[in-house]
């Protein structure tokens, strides 16, 4: 509510403290997913100093503040002589899912037209937001149930008339593999399609891993047939959010990506990126880490990262009842369970020992498992995680497995939602234990949600969508 007189920064400081007692914590290690913590303090603080210097300057008209295009020239290009293709023409973008949404765009209007993207199952969800928000058809390609890499033969057998892109993942973030990259863009050059590398996660990772031993394959623009590439900063470049570089093969296909609108009688419309306004905040803050941490800051944390991720691989697999899925190939890590330990109770588990593991639901014939993502400070506790996850999977194997209703998904499944408001919703959820309207934005703590998962894992794809909606609707309500 707006105040009828203005408040004192230190009072508003104080009530922001106190709304975030109940957030998870951003440093330190002990969330494995959603944040990037390099434990470097003195580069968190250089980036935050940049961000603010930054805050206020708009990035909707270049011209206006010449500052934010020479901080993102240098900012792409740094991304772009890192990813195989020097002077690559690009844009900077609030974050990967703004990133992919702008490949997608260039592709549906660099073609003759069409429209069908081309992915693997494993491929980021804002694939399938890009083509909603842009009238195209998604074409999921299965993926092998060991590698959980996809069949370049199989993406080349969905590619139709109506493709107007295939993608490829440098990792995909559910196991952290590396998809085929070098035949994928060489069939889709070969049948006339753009080839887009989902690299938003190992864009700024993966190169380190390589000079610090890590056998990565071929994936960015120096691979022919790859025609775009995204890669977000606010990851494994460890800047502040929203930050992510999208690369083009050319400046041609880079114009694809803009918007400009004259068809109004106010000041000229000319678009990099979805939003109009927008700070140089981020921008600012991107370009301090990378000014901060330079390229020996990087190569020490992907060398720390490297030895992180082998040690957790092997720790998790000297634990009875856990198995990671795949080979991952970048810092991201899948642990599945068996029958006597449910991955959703022991992320719970874990949660009750401070520590948050990311659940992931099963799809398309991968199971359902927990996801770690290994970052540069996670080193220094990956002994203390592995002793977590031991004991969070022993407290588990005691607890059994969530207990899902008889008939619930059955009856969620037949249920009419959009007849539902939102008050009855909650009284749904609350029925399985979930009180949503305490998990909100009032600071209290996330209720367990082991039984809400084993629900929604048991439900098909459209109906987790349709819950995962009216559960976002309730907790702003």
């Amino acid at each position: 509510m707006l105040p009828e007189h203005g408040r004192t920064a230190q009072d508003l400081l104080a009530e922001l403290s106190a709304l975030k007692a109940a957030d998870l914590p951003v440093r330190g290690g002990k969330v494995t997913a959603y944040v990037y913590d390099t434990g470097r303090p003195e580069v968190h603080e250089t980036a935050h100093r940049a961000y603010a210097e930054m805050l206020e300057v708009n990035m909707l008209d270049p011209t206006a503040f010449p500052s934010m295009v020479a901080i993102e020239k240098q900012v792409v290009g740094a991304v772009a002589e890192l990813l195989g293709r020097p002077g690559a023409p690009g844009i900077f973008t609030s974050g990967g899912t703004e990133s992919i949404m702008l490949a997608v765009k260039a592709a549906r209007d660099h073609g003759p037209g069409g429209g069908e993207i081309v992915l693997p199952v494993t491929a980021h969800p804002a694939f399938h937001k890009a083509a909603h928000y842009l009238g195209l058809d998604v074409v999921p390609v299965p993926v092998d149930p060991v590698t959980f890499t996809v069949s370049p033969a199989a993406v080349e057998a969905a590619i139709t008339g109506r493709t107007v892109l295939v993608v490829a993942s440098a990792p995909s973030y559910p196991q952290g593999v590396i998809d085929p990259v070098e035949e994928i863009a060489a069939l889709a050059s070969a049948r006339g399609v753009l080839c887009h590398v989902d690299a938003c996660v190992g864009g700024w990772l993966l190169p380190w891993l390589r000079e610090a031993g890590a056998a990565v394959p071929p994936f960015d623009l120096s691979v022919p047939g790859v025609t775009s590439i995204s890669c977000d900063l606010h990851k494994f470049g460890y800047a502040p959010k929203g930050a992510s570089v999208l690369l083009f093969r050319d400046a041609e296909l880079r114009r694809r990506a803009y918007f400009a609108s004259a068809a109004w009688p106010g000041y000229t419309i000319i678009n990099a990126t979805v939003q109009s306004s927008r700070s140089a905040g981020p921008l600012g803050g991107a370009w301090g880490t990378l000014q901060a941490l330079g390229a020996e800051g990087y190569r020490e944390l992907g060398r720390t990262t490297l030895e992180a991720t082998r040690r957790l691989v092997k720790g998790v697999a000297a634990i009875p009842g856990l198995r990671v899925l795949g080979e991952p190939e970048a810092s991201l890590v899948a642990i599945a369970g068996s029958d006597d330990v449910d991955v959703f109770v022991v992320s719970d588990e874990a949660r009750r020992l401070g520590w948050f593991l990311q659940p992931q639901l099963s799809y398309a014939g991968i199971p359902a498992n927990l996801h770690i993502t290994v970052t540069g400070v996670t080193l220094a506790g990956v002994d203390a995680l592995l002793e977590v996850i031991a004991a969070a999977t022993e407290a588990a194997r005691t607890r059994g497995p969530a207990v899902v209703p008889d008939g619930l998904p059955e009856l969620i499944s037949g249920l009419d939602l959009d007849a539902l408001d939102d008050a009855t919703f909650a009284e749904l959820a609350a029925s399985v234990g979930v009180d949503l309207r305490g998990s909100g934005s009032d600071g209290a703590a996330q209720p367990e949600m082991a039984v809400v998962n084993a629900v929604l894992d048991a439900l098909p794809a459209a109906t987790r969508e349709a819950i995962l909606v009216r559960f976002l609707s309730v907790m702003y309500s």
